[in-house]
Protein backbone atom coordinates (compact mmCIF):
# COMPACT_ATOMS: atom_id res chain seq x y z
CA UNK A 1 0.00 0.00 0.00
CA UNK A 2 1.02 3.74 -0.69
CA UNK A 3 -0.94 5.84 1.36
CA UNK A 4 -0.07 10.11 1.35
CA UNK A 5 -1.11 12.11 4.93
CA UNK A 6 -0.67 15.46 6.03
CA UNK A 7 0.56 16.86 9.49
CA UNK A 8 -1.99 19.58 8.51
CA UNK A 9 -3.33 19.23 5.30
CA UNK A 10 -3.73 23.07 4.81
CA UNK A 11 0.00 23.68 4.48
CA UNK A 12 0.61 21.20 1.85
CA UNK A 13 2.72 22.81 -1.16
CA UNK A 14 2.95 19.61 -3.02
CA UNK A 15 0.17 17.51 -5.54
CA UNK A 16 0.83 13.96 -5.45
CA UNK A 17 0.48 11.49 -8.43
CA UNK A 18 -0.14 7.86 -7.40
CA UNK A 19 3.06 5.87 -6.30
CA UNK A 20 3.96 2.42 -8.38
CA UNK A 21 6.26 -0.56 -8.21
CA UNK A 22 9.37 -0.11 -10.01
CA UNK A 23 10.79 -3.27 -9.26
CA UNK A 24 9.06 -6.78 -8.48
CA UNK A 25 10.08 -8.94 -5.54
CA UNK A 26 12.52 -10.99 -7.44
CA UNK A 27 14.56 -7.91 -8.47
CA UNK A 28 15.70 -7.13 -5.05
CA UNK A 29 14.94 -3.36 -3.03
CA UNK A 30 18.25 -2.49 -1.89
CA UNK A 31 19.19 0.86 -0.98
CA UNK A 32 17.84 2.56 -4.37
CA UNK A 33 19.27 5.74 -5.32
CA UNK A 34 17.20 8.45 -7.57
CA UNK A 35 18.98 10.96 -10.99
CA UNK A 36 17.57 12.85 -13.65
CA UNK A 37 18.14 12.77 -17.50
CA UNK A 38 17.72 15.92 -19.39
CA UNK A 39 14.23 16.02 -19.76
CA UNK A 40 13.63 15.67 -16.01
CA UNK A 41 12.92 11.51 -16.48
CA UNK A 42 13.90 9.22 -13.10
CA UNK A 43 17.14 7.14 -13.53
CA UNK A 44 17.06 4.06 -10.71
CA UNK A 45 19.65 1.94 -9.27
CA UNK A 46 19.11 -0.58 -6.36
CA UNK A 47 20.98 -3.53 -5.01
CA UNK A 48 19.77 -7.63 -4.73
CA UNK A 49 21.59 -8.70 -1.52
CA UNK A 50 20.99 -12.52 -2.36
CA UNK A 51 23.40 -12.37 -5.60
CA UNK A 52 25.24 -8.94 -5.07
CA UNK A 53 23.80 -7.36 -8.06
CA UNK A 54 22.78 -3.81 -9.06
CA UNK A 55 19.52 -3.25 -10.93
CA UNK A 56 19.02 0.31 -13.30
CA UNK A 57 15.64 1.40 -14.69
CA UNK A 58 14.25 4.41 -16.20
CA UNK A 59 11.23 6.09 -16.90
CA UNK A 60 10.41 5.90 -20.56
CA UNK A 61 7.35 8.87 -20.50
CA UNK A 62 4.66 6.74 -19.73
CA UNK A 63 6.28 3.85 -17.25
CA UNK A 64 9.63 2.39 -16.00
CA UNK A 65 11.47 0.02 -17.96
CA UNK A 66 11.99 -3.85 -16.72
CA UNK A 67 15.19 -3.61 -14.38
CA UNK A 68 18.62 -4.98 -15.81
CA UNK A 69 21.06 -6.25 -14.33
CA UNK A 70 24.15 -3.95 -14.37
CA UNK A 71 26.96 -6.16 -13.42
CA UNK A 72 28.27 -8.37 -15.58
CA UNK A 73 28.88 -12.42 -14.52
CA UNK A 74 32.51 -12.37 -12.92
CA UNK A 75 31.58 -9.03 -11.02
CA UNK A 76 29.39 -9.12 -7.60
CA UNK A 77 28.68 -6.08 -5.79
CA UNK A 78 28.27 -4.61 -1.79
CA UNK A 79 24.65 -4.30 -1.20
CA UNK A 80 22.69 -3.69 2.10
CA UNK A 81 19.93 -1.91 3.12
CA UNK A 82 22.10 0.95 4.16
CA UNK A 83 24.98 0.58 1.70
CA UNK A 84 25.48 0.02 -2.16
CA UNK A 85 25.45 1.52 -5.48
CA UNK A 86 25.05 5.31 -6.38
CA UNK A 87 24.25 7.50 -9.47
CA UNK A 88 24.80 10.58 -10.98
CA UNK A 89 23.86 12.14 -14.03
CA UNK A 90 24.35 14.88 -16.53
CA UNK A 91 22.05 15.42 -19.17
CA UNK A 92 21.88 12.15 -20.85
CA UNK A 93 25.47 11.30 -19.60
CA UNK A 94 24.83 8.93 -16.44
CA UNK A 95 27.24 7.46 -14.02
CA UNK A 96 26.73 4.26 -11.65
CA UNK A 97 29.44 3.45 -9.11
CA UNK A 98 29.72 0.11 -7.06
CA UNK A 99 32.13 -1.47 -5.23
CA UNK A 100 33.01 -5.05 -5.87
CA UNK A 101 33.09 -7.55 -3.11
CA UNK A 102 34.25 -9.04 -1.13
CA UNK A 103 35.81 -6.32 -0.28
CA UNK A 104 38.31 -8.51 1.92
CA UNK A 105 40.48 -8.18 -1.30
CA UNK A 106 42.32 -5.32 -2.50
CA UNK A 107 41.86 -6.66 -5.49
CA UNK A 108 38.33 -6.17 -5.37
CA UNK A 109 38.36 -2.40 -6.33
CA UNK A 110 35.30 0.88 -6.96
CA UNK A 111 33.92 0.42 -10.55
CA UNK A 112 32.17 2.75 -12.75
CA UNK A 113 29.68 2.53 -15.21
CA UNK A 114 28.42 4.93 -17.54
CA UNK A 115 25.81 5.42 -20.61
CA UNK A 116 25.86 8.33 -22.73
CA UNK A 117 22.36 7.96 -24.14
CA UNK A 118 20.47 8.44 -20.69
CA UNK A 119 20.64 4.95 -19.97
CA UNK A 120 19.60 3.00 -22.64
CA UNK A 121 22.77 1.12 -22.34
CA UNK A 122 25.77 1.17 -20.27
CA UNK A 123 29.78 0.63 -21.44
CA UNK A 124 31.72 -1.96 -20.02
CA UNK A 125 32.62 -0.71 -16.35
CA UNK A 126 35.93 0.82 -15.68
CA UNK A 127 37.97 0.14 -12.39
CA UNK A 128 39.30 3.09 -10.83
CA UNK A 129 43.13 2.40 -10.67
CA UNK A 130 45.60 3.63 -8.12
CA UNK A 131 44.20 2.23 -4.74
CA UNK A 132 47.34 0.30 -4.50
CA UNK A 133 47.11 -1.98 -1.56
CA UNK A 134 44.20 -0.26 0.21
CA UNK A 135 41.21 -1.93 1.02
CA UNK A 136 37.86 0.04 -0.63
CA UNK A 137 34.11 0.88 0.41
CA UNK A 138 31.16 3.03 0.17
CA UNK A 139 31.65 4.52 -3.28
CA UNK A 140 29.52 7.55 -3.92
CA UNK A 141 30.03 10.24 -6.97
CA UNK A 142 28.58 13.37 -7.90
CA UNK A 143 29.28 15.29 -11.38
CA UNK A 144 31.14 18.65 -12.30
CA UNK A 145 29.72 21.43 -14.45
CA UNK A 146 30.87 19.80 -17.24
CA UNK A 147 29.58 16.62 -17.03
CA UNK A 148 32.54 14.31 -15.71
CA UNK A 149 32.46 12.33 -12.46
CA UNK A 150 34.05 13.12 -9.22
CA UNK A 151 34.07 9.64 -7.24
CA UNK A 152 34.66 9.42 -3.51
CA UNK A 153 35.27 6.17 -1.26
CA UNK A 154 36.76 5.38 1.80
CA UNK A 155 40.35 3.79 1.69
CA UNK A 156 41.99 1.57 4.95
CA UNK A 157 45.49 -0.07 4.63
CA UNK A 158 45.79 -3.50 4.33
CA UNK A 159 45.08 -4.21 7.84
CA UNK A 160 41.45 -2.36 7.73
CA UNK A 161 43.42 0.70 9.87
CA UNK A 162 44.05 4.34 8.11
CA UNK A 163 40.33 4.88 7.11
CA UNK A 164 39.91 7.95 5.20
CA UNK A 165 38.09 9.29 2.47
CA UNK A 166 39.08 9.49 -0.80
CA UNK A 167 38.51 11.71 -4.08
CA UNK A 168 39.28 10.83 -7.27
CA UNK A 169 38.01 12.60 -10.67
CA UNK A 170 37.76 11.73 -14.55
CA UNK A 171 38.28 14.36 -17.24
CA UNK A 172 37.23 12.27 -20.22
CA UNK A 173 33.81 11.31 -19.20
CA UNK A 174 34.75 8.23 -16.96
CA UNK A 175 37.11 6.49 -19.17
CA UNK A 176 40.34 7.61 -16.53
CA UNK A 177 40.77 9.00 -13.21
CA UNK A 178 42.99 11.04 -11.32
CA UNK A 179 45.34 9.65 -8.15
CA UNK A 180 42.79 10.00 -5.35
CA UNK A 181 43.26 13.05 -3.06
CA UNK A 182 42.32 12.64 0.63
CA UNK A 183 39.39 14.69 1.94
CA UNK A 184 39.15 14.06 5.37
CA UNK A 185 41.11 14.13 8.60
CA UNK A 186 39.86 17.57 9.81
CA UNK A 187 38.98 16.71 13.15
CA UNK A 188 41.14 16.04 16.23
CA UNK A 189 40.85 12.13 14.81
CA UNK A 190 42.86 11.48 11.71
CA UNK A 191 40.62 8.12 11.23
CA UNK A 192 36.28 8.47 9.99
CA UNK A 193 33.75 6.01 11.30
CA UNK A 194 34.70 2.76 8.86
CA UNK A 195 30.99 1.30 8.76
CA UNK A 196 29.41 4.47 7.81
CA UNK A 197 29.03 6.19 4.17
CA UNK A 198 29.53 9.56 3.48
CA UNK A 199 28.29 12.02 0.36
CA UNK A 200 30.51 14.26 -2.29
CA UNK A 201 28.31 16.94 -3.41
CA UNK A 202 29.66 19.75 -6.42
CA UNK A 203 28.46 22.93 -7.35
CA UNK A 204 30.59 24.82 -9.86
CA UNK A 205 34.36 24.54 -8.74
CA UNK A 206 33.03 23.91 -5.10
CA UNK A 207 32.75 20.41 -3.62
CA UNK A 208 31.89 19.04 -0.52
CA UNK A 209 33.04 15.57 0.90
CA UNK A 210 30.64 14.59 3.97
CA UNK A 211 31.54 12.03 6.24
CA UNK A 212 31.18 10.80 9.84
CA UNK A 213 34.36 11.10 11.93
CA UNK A 214 35.68 8.74 14.65
CA UNK A 215 37.43 10.79 17.29
CA UNK A 216 37.57 8.29 20.16
CA UNK A 217 34.16 7.27 19.24
CA UNK A 218 32.80 10.40 19.50
CA UNK A 219 30.64 10.10 15.97
CA UNK A 220 30.13 13.51 14.33
CA UNK A 221 29.90 14.70 10.77
CA UNK A 222 32.26 16.61 9.35
CA UNK A 223 33.04 17.63 5.82
CA UNK A 224 36.18 18.46 3.61
CA UNK A 225 35.75 21.28 1.37
CA UNK A 226 37.17 21.86 -2.57
CA UNK A 227 37.14 24.98 -4.35
CA UNK A 228 39.14 23.85 -7.08
CA UNK A 229 36.66 21.31 -8.71
CA UNK A 230 37.51 18.31 -6.37
CA UNK A 231 41.84 19.02 -7.40
CA UNK A 232 42.90 19.09 -3.66
CA UNK A 233 41.01 19.57 -0.49
CA UNK A 234 43.18 21.90 1.95
CA UNK A 235 40.18 22.56 3.92
CA UNK A 236 37.55 21.51 6.45
CA UNK A 237 35.42 21.93 9.35
CA UNK A 238 32.49 20.33 11.67
CA UNK A 239 28.86 20.44 10.42
CA UNK A 240 27.61 18.34 13.48
CA UNK A 241 28.15 19.57 17.26
CA UNK A 242 25.75 16.78 18.83
CA UNK A 243 28.90 15.29 20.45
CA UNK A 244 28.06 11.90 20.05
CA UNK A 245 30.09 9.13 21.93
CA UNK A 246 28.69 5.33 20.80
CA UNK A 247 31.13 2.21 20.76
CA UNK A 248 29.05 0.55 18.19
CA UNK A 249 29.12 0.93 14.02
CA UNK A 250 25.91 3.52 13.30
CA UNK A 251 25.26 2.22 9.89
CA UNK A 252 24.69 5.78 8.76
CA UNK A 253 25.98 8.97 6.97
CA UNK A 254 25.36 12.17 5.86
CA UNK A 255 23.93 13.92 2.58
CA UNK A 256 24.43 17.48 1.27
CA UNK A 257 23.99 20.09 -1.43
CA UNK A 258 25.22 23.26 -2.28
CA UNK A 259 23.45 26.41 -2.92
CA UNK A 260 25.85 29.64 -3.20
CA UNK A 261 28.20 29.64 -0.75
CA UNK A 262 26.15 27.75 1.76
CA UNK A 263 26.31 24.27 2.25
CA UNK A 264 23.40 22.02 3.34
CA UNK A 265 23.86 18.92 5.58
CA UNK A 266 21.69 16.59 6.69
CA UNK A 267 22.45 13.50 8.57
CA UNK A 268 21.51 11.37 11.51
CA UNK A 269 22.31 11.98 15.32
CA UNK A 270 21.73 10.01 18.71
CA UNK A 271 23.99 13.07 20.79
CA UNK A 272 20.40 13.84 22.68
CA UNK A 273 20.10 10.44 23.69
CA UNK A 274 17.35 9.37 20.61
CA UNK A 275 18.13 8.95 17.08
CA UNK A 276 17.13 11.73 15.58
CA UNK A 277 17.60 13.52 11.81
CA UNK A 278 18.98 17.08 12.10
CA UNK A 279 19.77 19.88 8.95
CA UNK A 280 23.03 22.10 8.91
CA UNK A 281 23.67 25.27 7.20
CA UNK A 282 27.25 26.24 6.96
CA UNK A 283 28.96 28.70 4.84
CA UNK A 284 31.66 27.03 2.20
CA UNK A 285 34.23 30.15 2.01
CA UNK A 286 34.08 30.94 6.03
CA UNK A 287 33.59 27.37 7.78
CA UNK A 288 31.24 28.77 9.89
CA UNK A 289 28.10 26.79 10.52
CA UNK A 290 24.91 29.72 11.31
CA UNK A 291 22.55 26.83 12.58
CA UNK A 292 22.10 22.96 13.33
CA UNK A 293 18.59 22.21 13.47
CA UNK A 294 16.57 18.97 14.54
CA UNK A 295 13.92 18.02 11.24
CA UNK A 296 11.08 17.85 13.49
CA UNK A 297 9.43 18.56 16.96
CA UNK A 298 7.99 16.45 19.54
CA UNK A 299 6.06 13.25 17.37
CA UNK A 300 3.83 10.99 19.79
CA UNK A 301 5.12 7.38 19.30
CA UNK A 302 8.29 8.47 17.72
CA UNK A 303 11.04 5.96 18.44
CA UNK A 304 14.02 6.69 15.89
CA UNK A 305 14.57 8.43 12.81
CA UNK A 306 17.30 7.56 10.19
CA UNK A 307 19.07 7.84 6.59
CA UNK A 308 17.91 11.18 5.39
CA UNK A 309 18.59 12.22 1.61
CA UNK A 310 18.30 15.99 0.50
CA UNK A 311 17.58 17.67 -2.69
CA UNK A 312 17.10 20.91 -4.34
CA UNK A 313 16.51 22.62 -7.43
CA UNK A 314 16.52 26.64 -7.59
CA UNK A 315 15.46 27.75 -4.50
CA UNK A 316 13.13 24.64 -3.66
CA UNK A 317 14.55 22.03 -1.28
CA UNK A 318 13.01 19.14 0.07
CA UNK A 319 14.38 16.07 2.99
CA UNK A 320 13.15 12.57 2.79
CA UNK A 321 14.06 10.05 5.54
CA UNK A 322 12.83 7.22 7.68
CA UNK A 323 10.89 7.44 11.02
CA UNK A 324 9.30 4.84 13.55
CA UNK A 325 6.10 6.04 15.40
CA UNK A 326 4.10 3.48 17.01
CA UNK A 327 5.68 0.45 15.27
CA UNK A 328 5.67 2.18 11.79
CA UNK A 329 8.48 2.57 9.66
CA UNK A 330 7.35 5.67 7.50
CA UNK A 331 8.47 8.05 5.03
CA UNK A 332 8.24 11.79 5.74
CA UNK A 333 9.01 14.98 3.94
CA UNK A 334 10.18 18.25 4.53
CA UNK A 335 9.10 20.40 1.42
CA UNK A 336 9.72 24.35 0.50
CA UNK A 337 9.98 26.02 -2.70
CA UNK A 338 11.90 28.85 -1.52
CA UNK A 339 14.49 27.74 0.92
CA UNK A 340 15.45 31.62 1.59
CA UNK A 341 12.24 31.43 4.05
CA UNK A 342 13.69 28.39 5.77
CA UNK A 343 12.20 25.15 6.19
CA UNK A 344 8.48 24.26 7.31
CA UNK A 345 7.98 22.91 10.63
CA UNK A 346 5.90 20.27 9.49
CA UNK A 347 6.08 17.79 6.91
CA UNK A 348 3.95 15.17 5.32
CA UNK A 349 4.00 11.75 4.82
CA UNK A 350 4.56 10.26 1.36
CA UNK A 351 4.30 6.54 2.87
CA UNK A 352 3.60 4.81 5.56
CA UNK A 353 4.82 1.99 6.61
CA UNK A 354 7.80 -0.92 6.15
CA UNK A 355 10.17 2.41 4.95
CA UNK A 356 13.80 1.19 5.11
CA UNK A 357 15.69 3.31 3.01
CA UNK A 358 14.73 6.59 0.59
CA UNK A 359 15.96 9.24 -1.73
CA UNK A 360 14.75 11.99 -3.80
CA UNK A 361 15.45 14.17 -7.24
CA UNK A 362 13.97 17.71 -7.77
CA UNK A 363 13.64 19.41 -11.43
CA UNK A 364 11.62 22.04 -12.70
CA UNK A 365 8.93 22.24 -10.50
CA UNK A 366 8.63 18.37 -10.13
CA UNK A 367 10.19 16.24 -7.20
CA UNK A 368 10.52 12.56 -7.20
CA UNK A 369 11.15 10.20 -4.19
CA UNK A 370 11.99 6.54 -4.40
CA UNK A 371 12.79 4.02 -1.48
CA UNK A 372 13.04 0.93 -0.23
CA UNK A 373 9.76 -1.52 0.62
CA UNK A 374 10.62 -4.25 3.15
CA UNK A 375 6.82 -5.43 3.13
CA UNK A 376 6.39 -5.70 -0.28
CA UNK A 377 10.33 -6.55 -1.22
CA UNK A 378 10.20 -3.84 -3.84
CA UNK A 379 11.17 -0.92 -4.56
CA UNK A 380 8.38 2.06 -4.83
CA UNK A 381 7.79 5.44 -6.42
CA UNK A 382 6.34 8.83 -6.51
CA UNK A 383 6.42 11.89 -7.63
CA UNK A 384 4.38 15.19 -7.64
CA UNK A 385 4.41 18.75 -8.46
CA UNK A 386 4.53 21.91 -6.65
CA UNK A 387 4.83 25.70 -7.98
CA UNK A 388 8.46 27.49 -8.19
CA UNK A 389 9.38 30.64 -6.50
CA UNK A 390 9.51 33.28 -9.05
CA UNK A 391 13.30 34.44 -7.82
CA UNK A 392 14.52 31.49 -9.14
CA UNK A 393 17.90 32.48 -11.58
CA UNK A 394 16.93 32.28 -14.76
CA UNK A 395 19.96 29.94 -15.34
CA UNK A 396 18.63 27.36 -12.94
CA UNK A 397 15.54 26.56 -16.02
CA UNK A 398 18.42 26.50 -18.91
CA UNK A 399 17.36 24.11 -21.72
CA UNK A 400 19.12 22.92 -24.49
CA UNK A 401 18.45 20.25 -27.25
CA UNK A 402 20.66 19.38 -30.27
CA UNK A 403 19.25 17.20 -33.36
CA UNK A 404 19.82 15.16 -35.70
CA UNK A 405 21.53 12.95 -32.92
CA UNK A 406 23.26 11.02 -34.66
CA UNK A 407 24.73 13.90 -37.09
CA UNK A 408 26.26 13.98 -40.41
CA UNK A 409 27.30 17.53 -41.03
CA UNK A 410 25.22 20.06 -39.41
CA UNK A 411 23.88 20.20 -35.77
CA UNK A 412 21.58 22.60 -34.89
CA UNK A 413 20.71 24.05 -31.26
CA UNK A 414 17.89 24.73 -29.35
CA UNK A 415 17.18 26.55 -25.95
CA UNK A 416 15.05 28.68 -24.20
CA UNK A 417 17.56 31.20 -24.02
CA UNK A 418 19.18 33.67 -26.08
CA UNK A 419 22.13 31.89 -27.22
CA UNK A 420 24.05 34.70 -29.65
CA UNK A 421 26.36 35.74 -26.49
CA UNK A 422 27.30 31.79 -25.81
CA UNK A 423 30.33 29.96 -26.15
CA UNK A 424 30.43 26.41 -28.06
CA UNK A 425 33.23 23.92 -27.65
CA UNK A 426 33.34 20.25 -28.64
CA UNK A 427 35.56 17.97 -27.04
CA UNK A 428 36.33 14.49 -27.59
CA UNK A 429 36.26 10.92 -25.87
CA UNK A 430 39.78 11.72 -24.71
CA UNK A 431 38.62 15.58 -23.19
CA UNK A 432 40.08 17.26 -26.07
CA UNK A 433 38.60 20.72 -27.02
CA UNK A 434 38.64 19.87 -30.88
CA UNK A 435 35.99 23.02 -31.59
CA UNK A 436 36.09 26.44 -30.08
CA UNK A 437 33.49 29.45 -30.79
CA UNK A 438 32.83 32.28 -29.15
CA UNK A 439 29.26 33.70 -29.73
CA UNK A 440 27.25 31.96 -31.60
CA UNK A 441 25.56 33.88 -34.26
CA UNK A 442 22.74 31.24 -35.13
CA UNK A 443 22.08 28.06 -34.36
CA UNK A 444 23.63 25.80 -36.70
CA UNK A 445 27.36 24.60 -36.53
CA UNK A 446 29.09 22.54 -39.08
CA UNK A 447 31.03 19.47 -37.95
CA UNK A 448 31.32 18.28 -41.20
CA UNK A 449 35.20 18.23 -40.35
CA UNK A 450 35.32 16.18 -37.69
CA UNK A 451 36.17 12.03 -37.68
CA UNK A 452 33.47 9.98 -37.11
CA UNK A 453 32.91 8.96 -33.55
CA UNK A 454 31.36 10.06 -30.13
CA UNK A 455 31.96 13.77 -29.04
CA UNK A 456 30.63 16.00 -26.11
CA UNK A 457 29.10 19.69 -27.11
CA UNK A 458 29.70 22.31 -24.18
CA UNK A 459 27.45 25.05 -24.16
CA UNK A 460 29.04 27.92 -21.80
CA UNK A 461 25.56 30.72 -21.14
CA UNK A 462 24.54 33.46 -18.62
CA UNK A 463 28.06 31.50 -16.49
CA UNK A 464 26.61 28.42 -16.57
CA UNK A 465 27.86 25.46 -18.42
CA UNK A 466 25.47 22.58 -20.39
CA UNK A 467 27.02 19.51 -21.75
CA UNK A 468 25.38 17.07 -24.31
CA UNK A 469 26.80 13.89 -25.90
CA UNK A 470 26.13 13.61 -29.69
CA UNK A 471 27.45 11.31 -31.99
CA UNK A 472 29.31 11.79 -35.53
CA UNK A 473 28.55 9.35 -38.40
Amino acid sequence: MIALAFCISANAQITWNMGMNISTNTNGNMHPRIALDRLGNPLVVWGKMSDESVYFSKWNGTMFTTPVKLNPSWMTIATASWQGADIASHGDTVYVVVKRTPETSNTNRIFIFTSFNGGNSFNTPVELAFIADSMSRFPTLTTDATGNPIVAYMKFNSSFMNSRWVVAKSTDYGSTFTTDVKASGWGSSAEVCDCCPGAIVSSGNKSAMLYRDNNKNMRDIWTGISNNNATSFPSGFEVDSNNWMVMSCPSSGPDGVIVGDTLYSTFMSSGSGAYRTYLSKSSISTGVVSSITSLTGTIAGLSQQNYPRIATDGNAMAIVWKQNVSGMAQLPILFTNDITNSLPTLYETVDLDNITNADIAMSNGKLYVVWQDDGSNTVKYRSGTYTPTTGINETNSIRISLYPNPVSSTLTLQSNVDLQKAEINIFNLMGKSVVTQYKISNSTRNIAELNNGIYFLQVSVNNRLFTQKFIKK
